[in-house]
């Protein structure tokens, strides 16, 4: 049910969702249907009673069943071009209950984003429904529990309902000055600090943070119980600040802070299970952010180290998936996750990182590009551009238009830059790819001698070299430099000195750990460790 990306169709970038392919498929609007908001269904009527009873005796199983398969399968049965029935309609059946209300409003409107297109009165109502919902959540007493499932639909559909509005507040040449009046008295909806304050303040509320690290010293236990409380108390606060850092690092994402972005979800430790991973589109979107933002960040070791571990579980449970409405975005995720590891590895060549599973199905999807992808010349530029369009984030600019100017589009602006940043880093590793064939083949060879392979002279030779070491090694979250090379060197010369990556050696000896140090012996240096074992060391002496 929870709308995990609605993205645009493979191959184009302009942000298209489910409730636009409907109606761009010619679905006419609720309104010429003869829609009456007030008549209730007796099939709704007792949904919402017996939705609202589950809820109070905090029933989680029964709420699952109701959220996940009654909701979809009367909205598919009686709704499927249509709002369900308004709040007002339904409120006397549940006591007027403000926080159920809350909740009723919430997935009435996920409802009219997925199957309609919304107006903007509906965009900025929806947001004053959130603001409502969290603030509830965040300074009322909320005594009740619901499924993890809600709870990461709430936040995914509410950065999403935010990246729709930004898309939809970008395209200003056709907008009517009724709209513009809207934009113009509503300018605090949706605003890019409201979002980022409610999923910080979330975060923040819940202790999240605190609990996590707690965990870990065995003082309390969340990821065991996935987060449910099983005393009584309340679920909501803690699992809605556990899901905002995963909506964090969507947000950042979105808008090109990707530094900021990890530096937000890393209280969740992603190399082992957890909460996020009892939601599949949770699991999912987690990845997918994360490994984005590192090869983003030339982090391209760990970006294929979690799209190969992702990949492989998709590919060993989505068919239990099947009948699950979530299943075309798993398998749209999915793809666009193969070709952001064809890119990764087309620019670092980690092949021994990716399980024979993923790789055969890379091969089979992007085997001749990635070989194309390899010459650098127009036509791999053009795959790079085709691939990086088909499965990067919807990128938007989240600061509002200038009324007074001539009202243009720039709903392409933030992702047409983010295209121009990637492409030039990839022709920036043009010159590498030469340089690495000949560090693959040569043991040792002088500067001269290479410099004349390459007809370079030694001082452009040098800067190649040096641009290679850059361009291999980024800095990791907590500031440290790592190293992305799959083979490395050292120029031994007395005035310029640089030394292979320990951690790369003990990639390429398959030492897990290895405590070592380095040793100067005859201009050579080599890897021994504290029992005195050598161990040997692929060297490029440039003497």
């Amino acid at each position: 049910m929870a709308a995990y990306d609605y993205e645009d169709a493979p191959g184009t970038y302009d942000e298209t969702s489910a409730t636009q392919r409907q109606a761009s498929s010619g679905a006419p609007p609720s309104q010429d249907l003869g829609y009456d908001p007030n008549f209730v269904p007796d099939s709704v009527k007792s949904f919402v009673v017996h939705l609202y009873r589950h809820i109070r005796e905090k029933n989680v199983y029964e709420i699952h069943q109701m959220y996940e398969t009654s909701f979809q399968t009367l909205s598919d049965r009686l709704f499927k071009d249509t709002p369900w029935p308004s709040v007002d309609a339904v409120a006397h059946y549940v006591d007027n209950d403000h926080v159920f209300c809350l909740l009723y409003r919430e997935m009435w409107f996920r409802h009219l984003y997925a199957r309609l297109s919304p107006t903007l009165k509906q965009r900025i109502d929806s947001w004053d429904n959130y603001c409502s919902l969290f603030q509830v959540v965040l300074h009322g007493v909320v005594n009740m529990q619901l499924p993890n499932q809600w709870l990461w639909d709430m936040v995914d559909e509410f950065v999403y309902q935010f990246q729709s509005f930004c898309q939809y507040r970008a395209k200003m040449k056709n907008k009517t000055e009724q709209e513009i009046a809207l934009l113009r008295q509503f300018d605090q909806a949706w605003n890019v600090y409201g979002v980022l304050n409610f999923l910080q303040a979330l975060v923040e509320k819940s202790m999240i943070i605190q609990i996590l690290e707690h965990e870990k010293e065995g003082l309390e236990q969340f990821t065991a119980t996935d987060g449910y409380d099983y005393n009584g108390g309340s679920n909501v606060l803690k699992v809605l600040g556990y899901f905002s850092m995963v909506g964090l690092l969507r947000v950042h994402c979105l808008l090109g802070d990707y530094h900021t972005g990890l530096k937000c979800l890393q209280p969740i430790d992603i190399t082992q299970q957890g909460v996020y991973t009892t939601v599949i589109g949770s699991h999912i979107s987690t990845i997918y952010h994360y490994g984005f933002a590192n090869l983003m960040l030339r982090r391209y070791v760990e970006a294929i180290r979690e799209f190969n571990k992702i990949l492989l579980y998709i590919y060993k449970t989505k068919q239990y998936h099947q009948k699950s409405p979530q299943y075309e975005q798993i398998l749209k995720k999915n793809e666009q996750m193969y070709a952001l590891l064809a890119i990764s590895l087309s620019l670092c060549p980690q092949v021994k990182l990716v399980e024979e599973t993923v790789n055969s199905q890379l091969r089979e999807k992007y085997g001749e590009k990635m070989i194309r992808m390899q010459r650098y010349d127009d036509e791999a530029f053009a795959i790079y551009d085709e691939l990086f369009s088909y499965a990067c984030p919807k990128f938007i600019t989240p600061s509002p238009p200038s009324f007074e100017e001539p009202l243009v589009n720039y709903n392409q602006d933030a992702y047409r830059l983010q295209l121009k940043l990637f492409l030039y880093e990839v022709k920036q590793q043009q010159l590498l790819s030469g340089i690495r064939t000949f560090l693959k083949v040569y043991s040792s060879i002088s500067l001269a001698k290479l410099a004349s392979y390459m007809e370079v002279d030694e001082s452009k030779l040098r800067t190649i070299l040096l641009t290679y070491k850059h361009k291999t090694h980024a800095v990791d979250t907590d500031g440290k430099i790592i190293s992305n090379a799959d083979v490395d060197f050292y120029i031994d010369d007395v005035r310029f000195l640089l030394l292979s990556s320990i951690l790369l050696m003990e990639n390429l000896c398959k030492v897990t750990k290895f405590q070592g140090r380095i040793c100067r012996k005859s201009s050579k240096f080599d890897l021994m460790s504290e029992t005195r074992t050598p161990w040997a060391l692929v060297s490029f002496d440039f003497s």
